[in-house]
């Protein structure tokens, strides 16, 4: 038996796939997925502009500084 590894490029072809896996004529195998190793820091760098994070950084000031802020 041999072990081929395909790229699927319809939904139609995974269909007929499986098809054939339901006959016993193939099997499918799927590969564990890899896990990224990078920080999710490392991912979000770049996101968003400087100027967006100002505001969200002057947002969040407001927000923590009402939260610490006496209620009663």
């Amino acid at each position: 038996m041999d072990t081929l590894t395909i790229k699927i490029r319809n939904k139609n072809a995974l269909k007929l796939l499986q098809d054939l896996e339901q006959l016993k004529l193939i099997q499918i195998v799927s590969e564990p997925k890899q896990v990224s190793k990078k920080k999710i820091s490392e991912t979000l760098a770049g996101s968003i502009g400087k100027k967006e994070a100002a505001i969200y950084h002057r947002a969040i000031k407001t927000m923590r500084d009402e939260w610490e802020r006496n209620s009663y």
